[in-house]
């Protein structure tokens, strides 16, 4: 009778209380606090609090992520007005990621649209009016930029696949969509190092290094958060959580990608075409 009296109801859901939230912010603290005092070299164990933040934050990643996919595979706490409610979520943090762009975007243009401001008298000394700088070196747009450009959108194009094979019922092109999103988003991240660590130029002491590696680095994390999503949804695929009506993660999964697919688009356009400068040419 205690257990009737205390059935649920209702289609919403109560979230259990959980560590997670404070074992994040505690982690994501100390990694933030390691890093800063690694880069300024001001601690010898500054590595080891870096460490052990970043440690909390993948304990609490895959904690976090193993309690939700409970929720949903073993209580069924995500009912339809449920998943409305997270996809709401998911598209206000798409959402904050998109702005969080437009701020690099906006660094970036603020100076290349504008060199030769009278105002800024540092930017004038170091364009000599003109963006690119005549002192940098940039990089050829239609090399390694393109060809990663071509490994994104055929990323898209395969967790496509792998999502209207999920609609299908179909397991084995599901899970061979996603394994060839994997691949291709490590071979993305893979040319853009190469591409890094043979670049003419460097992040600190001039504004376009800083404003190109602001902008496609913080890119670049962002494909290696999404691949580590993908890889997530293949596991779960081949445990055979997903269905073709209950794949949320999965669903937000995409997103995300296709997210991080648009972002580059605009990143080639921009800063590799653009403002390639003679390299453009």
């Amino acid at each position: 009778m205690a257990d009737a009296a205390h059935a649920q109801h209702h289609d919403y859901h109560l979230v259990n209380p959980s560590p997670w939230p404070v074992i994040g912010a505690t982690s994501a603290f100390l990694a933030a606090v390691g890093a800063i005092l690694w880069m300024h070299h001001v601690a010898a164990y500054a590595p080891v609090i870096f460490g052990v933040g970043a440690i909390g934050i993948a304990y609490t990643m895959i904690g976090w992520w193993r309690d939700v996919i409970y929720e949903a595979e073993v209580e069924h706490d995500h009912t339809r007005v449920v998943q409305i409610s997270h996809r709401y979520g998911m598209i206000l943090f798409i959402a904050s990621e998109v702005m969080f762009f437009v701020a690099w975007f906006w660094a970036y243009f603020n100076t290349a649209l504008f060199p030769d401001q009278i105002q800024d008298i540092g930017r004038i000394a170091f364009t000599s009016g003109v963006w690119p700088p005549k002192s940098i070196q940039t990089f050829d747009p239609w090399h390694f930029p393109l060809l990663n450009t071509l490994i994104l959108l055929t990323s898209g194009t395969t967790v496509t696949w792998a999502h209207h094979s999920l609609l299908e019922n179909n397991r084995k092109g599901l899970v061979w969509g996603l394994a060839c999103t994997i691949v291709l988003g490590l071979c993305f991240t893979c040319v853009q190092g190469w591409e890094y660590a043979h670049a003419a130029f460097h992040f600190s002491g001039n504004m376009y290094g800083a404003s190109f590696f602001m902008a496609t680095g913080f890119h670049g994390v962002h494909v290696i958060i999404g691949t580590t999503f993908l890889i997530v949804c293949l596991f779960r695929a081949l445990a055979g959580q997903f269905t073709p009506t209950q794949h949320l993660g999965f669903e937000f999964c995409a997103w995300y990608w296709h997210f991080v697919d648009v972002v580059w688009l605009f990143l080639f356009a921009c800063i590799y075409v653009w403002g390639g400068g003679a390299a453009a040419g």
